[in-house]
């Protein structure tokens, strides 16, 4: 979500909660867990190897999205390149990648995909460098198919490669864009501290990553080989290479019984602007009662398209690609835009909204590469009520999907929100009754799904069988307050920093959790960050008391928590707060954890917690580090832990409970072995 957040609280980036620790603190590349890059090939696998999110599929069975494609990571293709990670240190390569391993090649290398089905489309996730003063580079990739050239892929970083503090530079040379923050490089206010500490640039870069598709022409066998190779001469001195995603992508498709755009005037080359004839084709399709066609081709749209009762179908994602410029705005909107840019948006929720809006089957590419939080340049924005958002491409605008509510029952389906420099999607104040399912969601710049109950509650929300992975800071996915909302099914990995897999958040003047907050059957793996302002480490699913308590009935249910770097499950209060809020009565049963750093429970909260049939193995350090609100009291801890049986592992020893004193502020990091089946 955009983050007025303790970043940007009173003196953001101080440190909030207390450092009482009993042993050694460790630093933040020790609990990175890296290892020295590897050279040479690895050995030629019999057949190729396919993930989901860097695991095998088995352990993630029946949660995540459904997807036409399958993942293919590239350390474990044939290359001649260096292996590069594993490594969760925030700011390196190996972090941001997808099971936080990649391939390095320089001009001369390649890497090489044995295709496990047929498959004429292709998407390659990639890092190259940023211009020695930002605004990146363009490289070429070689891709080869049976060892015979198919084409050039033009690479670029012009969307990647952040700097410095929120809400972030494209300077790699720049100052402290807020030397009044705390930070953790010098543990220290560097305006207030004497002499002025020495900061080195580029300062905390991030947001390595982009992807592009690629259609072969034709269709391979599986058995086939795909080559990427940087070529010799190539302006990026290193390409690195994070996976492949391989798919059949289906033949275009026709409407002919349609308010086709191509008659209203817009350009399928993407050489005139087409805002204007999408307009004039959407109002012909609501006198008339048609749908709205976008045949295969580029459409260019500078600007917001205003949707309201039409249907918009386009040939498909791969095939309709509606992109645009960001425009600079003079003077600014009264929203506070001062760009403007490709989207569909609904009409505002203060005019009532929009309603019966039905979008499927294309791809919106922006033009978005630095963040500004009052520009309203995402994919899809307004109020939609009763509408639906399907099989649609988002990439590189600023926010996928934000929905400023008040409004109702909208479902966001089947879609693909990458490489955004904000959210994938968000529901802001006030909507209810929707579903969110089956997206897939890659290397998002803050929460890649995020339900935010600003002023107004959400309510009976559902994030339902979605895949969110690598988000470079904030959270996978995250609930800010709001009203009986379920998130089930999910399947959520490897978030780099300043948050985790899931979050529970009462923050950023979020309305109360009231009713029930059901989080059911989800996996999270490689989760449970090192938080910057904090300097301790996080939980895979984390649960935070910042402007209340938390009192609703949270029932955690039959999730698994796999390979976390620190602990599975936090339950936090800010320090300044920590005498005022509380976390009461949170539910755990039918758990499986599967290594940790640290603990399975880590508790820095007043409040409860219940334990049943939560099965623990390969804990790093002891089950249960309990801190409570830092008193220390005679009596115990001020958190309790209940023990309801069937706890399985010795995690939850009898001598942990109900609130036994177990607190060390930064344990040692114990890295668990990979996961495996139960």
């Amino acid at each position: 979500m955009f983050r007025n957040s303790m970043r940007a609280r009173g003196r953001p980036g101080r440190p909030t909660i207390t450092t009482v620790s009993l042993a050694t603190a460790i630093t933040v590349l020790a609990a990175g867990w890296s290892t020295a890059a590897v050279a040479g090939p690895p050995a030629p696998a019999a057949t190729p190897v396919v993930t989901r999110a860097g695991l095998d599929p088995a352990l993630v069975a029946g949660r995540g999205a459904d997807v036409d494609f399958v993942e293919q990571e590239a350390e474990n293709a044939r290359t001649n390149g260096t292996v590069i990670g594993p490594d969760r240190s925030a700011y390196t390569l190996p972090a941001e990648a997808s099971g936080r391993r990649a391939v390095r090649l320089t001009p001369g290398q390649y890497v090489e995909f044995v295709l496990p089905r047929a498959a004429n489309g292709i998407t390659v996730r990639y890092s190259i460098p940023d211009a020695p003063t930002g605004g990146g580079i363009t490289a070429p990739l070689r891709v080869s198919a049976n060892g015979k050239h198919v084409r050039d892929m033009t690479l670029t970083s012009q969307y990647s490669w952040l700097y410095n503090q929120y809400p972030f530079s494209n300077d790699p040379r720049a100052g402290l864009l807020h030397p009044d923050w705390w930070i953790t490089e010098c543990q220290c206010v560097p305006s207030a501290t004497t002499p002025y500490p020495s900061i080195s640039t580029p300062f905390r870069p991030t947001h390595f990553y982009d992807e592009q598709r690629l259609l072969l022409g034709r269709t391979y066998r599986a058995g086939d080989t795909i080559r990427l190779t940087a070529p010799s001469g190539s302006a990026a001195a290193w390409t690195v290479i994070d996976l492949l995603d391989s798919e059949l992508v289906a033949p275009p498709r026709v409407r002919l019984l349609a308010a086709n755009v191509l008659a209203f005037g817009a350009d399928p080359t993407g050489r005139r602007d087409s805002a204007d004839a999408l307009d004039r084709a959407i109002a012909f399709a609501r006198r008339t009662h048609l749908t709205v066609y976008l045949p295969p081709g580029t459409y260019q749209v500078n600007r917001h398209i205003v949707v309201d009762d039409v249907t918009i179908e386009g040939a498909g994602n791969w095939h309709t690609i509606i992109k645009g410029r960001e425009v600079a705005l003079s003077p600014p909107a009264p929203d506070g835009s001062v760009h403007t840019g490709v989207g569909f948006y609904g009409r505002d929720a203060a005019d009532g909204g929009s309603r019966n809006v039905h979008l499927s089957g294309f791809a919106i590419e922006g033009d978005v590469r630095e963040r500004i939080d009052t520009d309203q340049v995402n994919a899809i924005g307004g109020a939609m009520s009763d509408s639906t958002i399907d099989g649609l491409y988002l990439h590189h605008t600023k926010v996928g999907v934000w929905f400023d509510g008040p409004m109702r029952n909208v479902r966001v389906t089947n879609n693909i929100i990458v490489d955004q420099i904000a959210d994938a999607l968000n529901f802001h104040t006030g909507v209810t009754d929707s579903l969110v399912a089956h997206n897939f969601v890659r290397n998002t710049g803050d929460d890649g799904l995020a339900m935010w109950s600003d002023k107004t509650a959400n309510a009976r929300n559902t994030f339902d069988h979605n895949t969110v992975q690598s988000p470079t800071l904030a959270n996978g996915i995250a609930i800010y307050g709001g009203t009986d909302a379920t998130v089930s099914h999910n399947l959520v990995a490897d978030p780099v920093r300043e948050g985790s897999a899931l979050h529970v958040g009462a923050r950023f003047g979020a309305e109360p959790f009231t009713g029930h907050l059901r989080i059911t059957n989800n996996t999270t793996v490689r989760a449970g960050t090192y938080e910057l302002n904090w300097n301790i480490g996080l939980g895979a699913i984390w649960i935070f008391a910042l402007d209340r308590s938390i009192d609703a009935r949270i029932e955690v249910t039959g999730d698994a928590y796999l390979d976390n770097t620190y602990n599975a499950i936090m339950l936090v209060s800010d320090w300044p707060v920590k005498d005022l809020y509380s976390i009461n009565d949170v539910r755990f049963r039918d758990i499986r954890v599967d290594g940790t750093g640290t603990s399975v429970v880590s508790a820095r909260s007043a409040g409860s917690a219940s334990f049943a049939n939560v099965d623990a193995r390969n804990v790093g350090a002891v089950g249960v580090n309990n801190c409570g609100s830092f008193h220390f009291t005679p009596a115990g801890s001020e958190f309790t832990v209940t023990d309801l049986g069937g706890n399985d592992g010795g995690w939850l020893a009898p001598w942990l409970l109900p609130n036994t004193i177990t607190c060390d502020d930064r344990p040692p990091v114990s890295p668990p072995p990979p996961p495996s089946r139960w």
